[in-house]
């Protein structure tokens, strides 16, 4: 017996016996994973996640993207990936990174071999080290920035970040 899904007035709508072959389509669920993330490895985009309650304790290393929205204390080495400490995330660690972005908050050393970016919601106390620095407006910075003890070859440039033209040499005269 096949239900059909008309019900007379009166019944439940429940078969009394028999099998039943339902119709129903599940509900279909769109999710957009955005762009890939950025990865030191040729075009995969692997990447890990510590949430929001997890506390890690001591060194990590690894071949991967990272993003933290938990706890870490220590240190990260990721050499040629990305990490991302996010708004949730709570970094007091020595952090070496491809590329270092940071939302949340860090206390200790970021050391970017590509760039550092702290964002509007960043909040960071220690030194920056890496060719390329990027404090967007509304963060927050305590320490120093290091543009040449990356390994660069344009560092020590002054440059207007609206134009993104040079405006000073290595000896930081006006051009």
């Amino acid at each position: 017996m096949i239900f059909d899904k008309k019900s007379e007035p009166g019944r439940s709508g429940k078969p009394t016996g028999g099998s039943v072959e339902s119709r129903r389509e599940a509900p279909s669920l769109k999710v957009d994973p955005g762009p890939p993330a950025p990865s030191g490895r040729s075009g995969r985009s692997e990447s890990s996640v510590i949430g929001s309650s997890i506390l890690v304790q001591g060194d990590m290393s690894g071949d991967e993207d990272l993003m933290i929205q938990g706890r870490i204390e220590g240190s990260i080495t990721l050499k040629k990936n990305l990490v991302t400490i996010g708004e949730d995330g709570r970094v007091n660690a020595t952090v070496s990174a491809k590329s270092i972005r940071v939302e949340g908050t860090v206390e200790g050393e970021l050391r970017g071999a590509e760039q550092i970016v702290v964002t509007r919601t960043g909040n960071v106390s220690g030194n920056l080290v890496a060719p390329r620095v990027t404090l967007e407006d509304g963060c927050r910075f305590k320490g120093a920035i290091d543009m040449e003890g990356a390994d660069t070859g344009g560092a020590g440039k002054v440059t207007d970040i609206m134009s993104g033209t040079s405006v000073a040499d290595e000896s930081g005269k006006a051009r």
